[in-house]
């Protein structure tokens, strides 16, 4: 059996001896294109989002060294009417680009090619004559033998990534060569790339613009094959007595498509594995991924990202971006690339972006303390100091508190309105997230409460409710919490309830603060 070509289903095997979830619909929208013209198709997704899950099922799938009747026996494509038609039907070429990690980057190219023709020549056709290019090698198994080929690229932008711009260059005219020559469709009766991005564009133009494209951006009907939703780790957590609310307060938060509730999967069973809700992104990707890029602050993209950390959703035009994370020259290239990585979830209705969950705001987090915002990176790090004083009934130090963050805020938050002081006040909470769901403008009562922290499942926190005034008084924000009930539905959440009552001061700059709770005592 070869490395590339004819090498078995085994690996899909042990994926399926895992934790698996059933993403074997994806095979039925791919059969679809198989050897008409939309059979060159790419599907980007982050990593650790099943792009290598995904190859190694369809290798699986259409390898004809293989026979995966049994192994697929059960799963959403045998309900398929074209199941059978393509079931370990073709001869299947599987390049994962990972496995040429250790070669010299500026002959990787060629390297590559040789390594392939190689194997092909001694497993499975060795009548091949000697040539370096892959393309002349299938042409002429093709002409000797009529074989047509399933090809499965991994990890299809690692050069496009990892590479200097000759050696990039050099790569995308072989994938020129091959997938758009006059013979392509001749050779091929479906290619399958996956990797991290789309395919580069070159003068605002795809590179291989015969290929149709998926993307967490714009997954088209694929949309239900990138994360897991939530009725798949409903089944999870209900298999493994886990809670679906902390599998959502940690992993959940990404829109794809259509999919308005989707999971980071890797974390899901990350999680199952380890019997917690810790974050795993880390464990997948650095953080100095974003701070490489945030640091930069490109037009106003500083703001943005405090706006984002404070749970909110910022506009974002994904159009200029050329799919390369080299050529990044603005803050919609930023945000857009961070969406194709994942940091970020997309939300095409309204164009807008925004962190998912609690996982991915840590590496915000990270990230900020090591790319020179030290003024916001003390304000956070200090934020437990001020929940832990806000529970506990420390008004004065909250009050201190608040005077400090404000001095260090000033430098990217002004303080003009209550709307401004909310989204100051809940960037200096914020590591109350890892313990809330924090919601502004929260409809209880008589009308809308400021800001509400709703403990999630199984958190020792109570419920703290906020009122802010500018310019009033705090005992006003405390007696208007209670005049209009909006501690009302949180007495479904917590027993003890904190009010929060926060005025700030524009002429002396300093902000007032009462606390009482309410069916309790502090902590």
């Amino acid at each position: 059996m070869g490395s590339f070509l004819d090498y078995g289903n085994s690996d899909f095997r042990r994926i399926k001896n895992g934790n698996f979830v059933d993403k074997t619909g994806l095979i039925s929208v791919l059969n679809e294109k198989i050897d008409t013209e939309q059979s060159f198709v790419c599907i980007s997704r982050p990593r650790r989002f099943g792009k290598s899950v995904a190859a190694k099922m369809l290798y699986a799938y259409y390898d004809r060294s293989s026979d995966s009747r049994q192994l697929f026996e059960g799963l959403e494509i045998t309900k398929s009417p074209d199941f059978e038609k393509h079931l370990n039907k073709y001869p299947t070429i599987y390049l994962d680009w990972n496995f040429f990690a250790t070669c010299d980057k500026n002959t990787v190219v060629k390297d590559a090619q040789r390594t392939v023709i190689k194997d092909l020549k001694k497993n499975s056709y060795p009548f091949l004559e000697e040539t370096d290019n892959l393309m002349s090698a299938l042409v002429q198994i093709n002409s000797k033998t009529g074989d047509r080929f399933v090809f499965i690229i991994d990890e299809w932008d690692k050069l496009i990534r990892e590479v200097d711009e000759n050696v990039q260059k050099e790569y995308v005219n072989l994938l020129r060569a091959m997938f758009k020559s006059n013979t392509a469709n001749k050779i091929f009766l479906l290619v399958y790339m996956t990797g991290i991005l789309p395919i580069i564009k070159v003068e605002a133009q795809s590179a291989l613009n015969n290929f149709v494209e998926f993307s967490i951006i714009n997954p088209g009907k694929t949309s239900k094959y990138y994360g897991f939703t939530r009725s798949e780790v409903a089944a999870l957590c209900e298999k493994y007595d886990m809670d679906l609310e902390l599998m959502q307060h940690a992993y959940d938060g990404y829109i794809i498509g259509s999919e308005q509730s989707m999971f980071n999967p890797n974390s899901v069973i990350m999680s199952i594995e380890n019997g917690n809700y810790n974050s795993y992104w880390s464990k997948t990707a650095s953080y100095t991924t974003i701070e490489h890029y945030i640091k930069r602050d490109y037009d106003g993209l500083r703001e943005k990202i405090i706006q984002m950390l404070n749970g909110e959703s910022v506009s974002v035009k994904i159009a200029s971006f050329r799919n390369d994370m080299k050529n990044i020259e603005t803050c919609d290239d930023v945000l857009t690339l961070l969406a194709h990585l994942g940091y970020l979830s997309y939300n095409p209705v309204f164009g807008e972006v925004k962190i998912p969950n609690t996982e991915v705001a840590e590496e915000f987090e990270n990230s900020i303390r090591v790319c020179g915002w030290g003024k916001l990176s003390k304000a956070i790090g200090s934020s437990n100091d001020l929940l832990r004083a806000t529970i506990k009934g420390d008004k004065n130090y909250v009050a201190r508190a608040l005077d400090s963050y404000h001095d260090e805020a000033t430098s990217f938050i002004e303080f003009n309105d209550e709307n401004s002081l909310a989204c100051a006040i809940r960037l200096a909470y914020y590591s109350a997230q890892a313990h809330y769901e924090i919601f502004r403008e929260f409809p209880s009562g008589k009308g809308f409460a400021d800001m509400v922290f709703v403990p999630v499942k199984n958190s020792p926190y109570p419920a703290v409710v906020v009122e802010l005034k500018y310019d009033k008084s705090a005992q006003g924000a405390i007696a208007q919490i209670k005049n209009k009930n909006y501690h009302g539905k949180l007495q479904n959440f917590s027993k003890t309830i904190i009010l929060l009552g926060i005025n700030y001061d524009k002429s002396t700059k300093k902000h007032e603060v009462e606390l009482e709770a309410l069916n309790g005592d502090f902590v």
